[in-house]
C-alpha cells in the first residue's frame, strides 16, 4: 500500500492565499457515513483553520459515490462557488460493482471540474476493507478530508494567482 506508516494530512499554509473569501460546496455521500462524515469533518476544519468562513463552506449531501459527479455540478452552477470537494468511500464487494462506480465517479469528477475550469477535489476514498477506510479517515493515515480541502484550496490559489 502506497501509504503505509505515512500520514499524507500535513501541510504548509504558506503555499495557500488568504482564503476568507474563497467560497467552497461540499458534495458528500451519505452511503459509509460512519466514514464520510470524518471526511467531512476534516474538510470543513481544514478549510476554517485556512480562513473560509463558516457562511463560505456550502454542504450538500447525495446518496452515494456515483452521484459525486453531478452534485458537484450542481453546486458549481452557481458561479460565487470557487471549488467543490467530493467526498465518498467506495469499499471493494465481491462484484464488479465497485469497479463500475468508481471508475464512473472519477471519471465524472474530472469531466465537471475541467467542464466549469473550477476544482473538484478528489476524497473518494476506494478501499479493500473497512479497516482502510478507517485509517483514511482520521487513523494512521491521516484525514484525507484534510488532504482534499487543501488541494482544493491551493487550486483555487494557483487560479487566482494567474488572474
Amino acid at each position: 500500500m502506497a501509504t503505509a506508516g505515512k500520514n499524507l494530512s500535513q501541510y504548509s499554509k504558506e503555499e495557500i492565499l488568504n482564503s476568507a473569501d474563497f467560497k467552497i460546496g461540499i458534495v458528500v455521500s451519505i452511503w459509509n457515513d460512519a466514514i464520510t462524515s470524518n471526511l467531512l469533518s476534516g474538510a470543513i476544519e481544514a478549510l476554517k483553520d485556512n480562513g473560509v468562513l463558516d457562511d463560505n463552506i456550502i454542504v450538500k449531501q447525495v446518496p452515494g459515490a456515483f452521484e459525486l459527479p453531478l452534485g458537484s455540478q450542481y453546486l458549481l452552477s452557481d458561479a460565487s462557488i470557487d471549488g467543490v470537494i467530493a467526498i465518498g468511500v467506495v469499499i471493494q464487494g465481491e462484484t464488479k460493482h465497485f469497479d463500475f462506480v468508481c471508475s464512473g465517479a472519477t471519471q465524472g469528477i474530472m469531466e465537471v471540474m475541467l467542464k466549469f475550469d473550477k476544482p473538484v477535489a478528489y476524497c473518494l476514498l476506494t478501499d479493500n476493507h473497512i479497516q482502510q477506510s478507517i485509517d483514511r479517515s482520521g487513523g494512521i493515515h491521516g484525514n484525507k478530508g484534510v488532504e482534499a480541502a487543501i488541494a482544493c484550496l491551493k487550486m483555487i490559489s494557483l487560479k487566482k494567482s494567474l488572474l
